[in-house]
């Protein structure tokens, strides 16, 4: 019944003005208004993957990742958007480096990966797989 449809994603965010301006300008992202008035915006992800972003005031931010940004450089993207303010996360339980970042490749079991959240709390991350 739904194979045809072109089915998105969306999130809630506190604050559409704070989102907006750390999506675009701190992540680098194409970032569309589509409704102001009701806290509607887009976020243009590469491979033509729209991601609903509304405004929602009292929200819980999403505990689990709700995006996951691969990179071909984690230490590259990771030094990167430290320099834009970005603070990346630290697990209890994870042998993370001093940078964050779970080493998965080199232990041969999934991608490296660190975790930041957006001003929102939500949980984004980048990884690099092998």
């Amino acid at each position: 019944m739904l194979s045809s449809s072109k089915a998105f994603s969306g999130f809630a965010v506190k604050d559409l003005d704070e989102a907006r301006e750390f999506y675009a300008k701190t992540l680098g992202l194409k970032v569309t208004i589509l409704d102001e008035q009701n806290g509607l915006m887009e976020l243009g992800l590469a491979g033509d993957r729209p991601t609903l972003v509304y405004r929602a005031p009292d929200s819980t931010p999403a505990s689990y990742t709700i995006l996951n940004f691969p990179v071909d450089d984690i230490d590259r993207a990771i030094d990167e958007l430290a320099s834009r303010g970005v603070r990346f996360e630290r697990y209890d339980g994870l042998d993370q480096d001093d940078k964050g970042v779970l080493r998965g490749i080199s232990a041969g079991r999934g991608p490296d990966i660190a975790w930041f959240k957006d001003p929102s709390g939500n949980v984004l991350s980048v990884l690099q797989e092998s």
